[in-house]
């Protein structure tokens, strides 16, 4: 590896794969900004077959052999919550790409804002809710429960979420507990 680490480590699991790590700490961010100063860090997965894959972050905890793998672990934890956040509010029902270019000062952010709250609320449910949880998987997928849910709003007056829910089921037939 070429890169402008100046630290390295190596080690092989008992599966075969290597896993390289290089770092460097201290970096200047940009040639403007040269009171930032970042870590970086560069790692790489080699499977016996000889694929690598390759990633990396930048950080501003102190990189060191000791703490090299936990800065890792992290890191590709918060790439996998972003990328799955990002995918699921893209194509899922969210339409987050076409909450930018509305308005022309605030309302892009507001509508922004309002679609991460209904996302969270969501994520709630999906882990707490049980009806939820029951009219989802009955459904098969969130794109048609988010659609149902559409529907019937345009339609109907409902009093709370689980009355929205129970309607749900009995139009589709999904048996409730």
């Amino acid at each position: 590896m070429a890169l402008i680490a100046n630290r390295f480590y190596s080690e092989t699991d008992r599966n075969g794969m290597e896993h390289r790590f290089e770092w460097t700490n201290q970096l200047w961010l940009c040639e403007s900004g040269c009171d930032v100063k970042v870590n970086f860090l560069h790692y790489e997965e080699r499977k016996p077959t000889g694929e690598v894959k390759r990633w990396t972050w930048i950080t501003n905890l102190k990189i060191h052999q000791r703490t090299v793998k936990k800065v890792m672990i992290g890191g590709r934890a918060r790439w996998k919550i972003e990328n799955e956040t990002f995918n699921s509010l893209k194509n899922q029902g969210y339409h987050f790409e076409h909450n930018y270019g509305h308005g022309v000062k605030n309302l892009a952010t507001v509508l922004a804002l309002l679609m991460m709250l209904a996302f969270l609320v969501d994520q709630i449910q999906q882990g707490f809710n049980k009806l939820f949880q029951t009219v989802w998987k009955g459904l098969g997928s969130k794109s048609k429960l988010w659609e149902s849910v559409r529907s019937l709003f345009q339609v109907l007056k409902f009093e709370t979420m689980e009355s929205l829910y129970q309607q749900i089921a009995v139009l589709y037939g999904i048996q409730l507990e």
